[in-house]
């Protein structure tokens, strides 16, 4: 269908009719004191014989009124997904996430290169979310603040590099800058997934103590553990396996996603940190339905073309008119 965004445009409708009563041409009598009378009752009697001239310009205006009132053309109504959550995604970029323990497609990568893949698909699926990204090392730093725009939260994790925060683990910072950003927004439903694979060895807030203030703030936070348990590395006597997880504070990690009404994931491979996401998915769902939206496109270019066109048929006769009535 096709609205006016501006209706009340209407009103100037008799502007000119106004504008012709309170600027009156000059009287006849006026004209004949003119150097050359005789030019000037030729092109108003040359004008009077163009009869079409007053409708193309009632037309033309008619066509500027529908312009400026700004026709548009309204779609049919549009669900919008918004789920009303604000999501925060912390992932950890200590020294320990370069550690290639991990396998993607089959070829062994670093902890964070799979956090990289398979976080970025997550990032991906929550359309109609709010999200926003922190990582965090030493210190724990907001790198996108909460946004609808996906792609850039997905860009700046791929932009990020291991040991970019420093070498250490600062997880109390990550879920106080976490919680601080979510709190101040009047949201239904408050969410943090905190990605890590070592043990809080940095920053200035105790984990336990940042999940309280998380618990107050209705903050959930869903924590994953990544890092394999087995891997083989080369030895003086040959290789030999290890556990290379074996600083993971996994109980903390429980401690905090029980206290707040989240979950704990163990991700020892690929294939368990997608899975990880995949339950926060089903765990948090995305509404079927959302607000409806109406899509409108602006149309007062065409009737805007129209005046511009009738008004040259107007003017342009007019100019021909005055060339030929010019003595040689």
């Amino acid at each position: 269908m096709t609205e006016f965004a501006w209706p009340w445009m209407i009103v100037l409708l008799p502007l000119p009719w106004l504008l012709r009563r309170l600027l009156r041409p000059a009287a006849p009598g006026q004209a004949l004191h003119l150097p050359q009378p005789g030019v000037q009752l030729t092109v108003v009697a040359g004008n009077n014989a163009r009869g079409t001239a007053p409708w193309l310009l009632a037309l033309a205006w008619l066509c500027l009124l529908a312009a400026a009132a700004r026709p548009q053309w309204v779609g049919p109504p549009q669900a919008q997904q918004r789920s009303g959550r604000s999501l925060m995604l912390a992932v950890d970029l200590s020294g320990s996430m370069r550690t290639g323990d991990m396998q993607l497609a089959g070829q062994p990568v670093s902890r964070f290169g799979a956090v990289e893949a398979i976080a970025g698909d997550f990032i991906s699926r929550r359309n109609g979310d709010e999200m926003g990204l922190i990582l965090f090392g030493s210190q724990a730093f907001l790198v996108t603040p909460l946004t609808y725009d996906l792609s850039a939260v997905r860009a700046q994790l791929q932009g990020a590099a291991v040991g970019l925060a420093g070498t250490e683990t600062a997880i109390g910072d990550a879920i106080a800058v976490a919680v601080k950003r979510l709190s101040a927004l009047p949201s239904q439903a408050r969410v943090l997934v905190l990605l890590t694979d070592g043990v809080n060895n940095a920053g200035s807030i105790e984990p336990r103590e940042a999940a309280r203030a998380a618990k107050a703030a209705g903050v959930r936070i869903y924590t994953i553990g990544v890092g394999a348990t087995r891997m083989r590395i080369p030895g003086f006597f040959g290789s030999q396996l290890v556990n290379p997880s074996a600083d993971l504070d996994a109980n903390m990690l429980t401690q905090i996603a029980t206290q707040t009404g989240g979950h704990f994931f163990r991700a020892t491979d690929s294939r368990e940190l997608a899975d990880a996401y995949r339950a926060i998915n089903a765990l948090e769902p995305m509404p079927q339905h959302g607000p409806t939206l109406r899509p409108r496109h602006e149309l007062f270019r065409w009737p805007l073309l129209a005046a511009i066109v009738l008004l040259l048929l107007v003017i342009v006769p007019r100019r021909f008119d005055r060339a030929s009535e010019r003595p040689a």
